[in-house]
Order: structure tokens, then sequence, then C-alpha cells
């Protein structure tokens, strides 16, 4: 949710790999789909994931984060190929 993301960017953000995983969010560095063909970028390289809480009609809040910081966004359009969290197993 915007909450979660918000606390994390509020405490400070994560600045190491270890910080998403370790925190109770369990993120890893996912990377996302390309806009423009789908393909897969940047697994390994950062995270970026959607909130389960919508900024406008055309664009959601999101948390990013690489190996050295994160960050917290409204700038992208939901046509971003982020990934979400589990946040419950069957």
């Amino acid at each position: 949710t915007y909450t979660e993301w918000n606390n994390v960017s509020t405490a400070g953000g994560w600045t190491t790999w270890l910080q998403p995983w370790s925190s109770d969010l369990k993120l890893h560095a996912a990377g996302d789909l390309d806009i423009s063909d789908g393909t897969l970028d940047g697994r390994g390289l950062y995270g970026f994931y959607w909130s389960g809480t919508q900024w406008s009609n055309t664009n959601g809040w999101n948390i990013s984060f690489n190996s050295v910081d994160s960050g917290m966004d409204s700038g992208n359009g939901k046509a971003f190929g982020f990934p979400v969290r589990c946040i419950r197993g069957f």
C-alpha cells in the first residue's frame, strides 16, 4: 500500500540489497517489463513494485530500489509492467 511505501521512504529508505528483502515486505530485485516490447529488464539490478493504492486514473504509486537507494514515485503510468508483492500464500 501507499502507507507501506511511505513508511520506508520516511524512515530514510533502503541503502543496500539486503534491506528490501530483510524488511517485512520481502522484496527482491525483480526488474520490470519494458513498456515498448514486454521484455524483462533489470532483473537482479533493481526492483519496481506497484502499490495497491492508485495515485490517479492513469498513474499508480510505486517504490523502486537498487543497490544504493530507494524511492517512492507516482509519475509512472499503469502501463508499466511492474511486479506486485505477494501478501498471502495459499
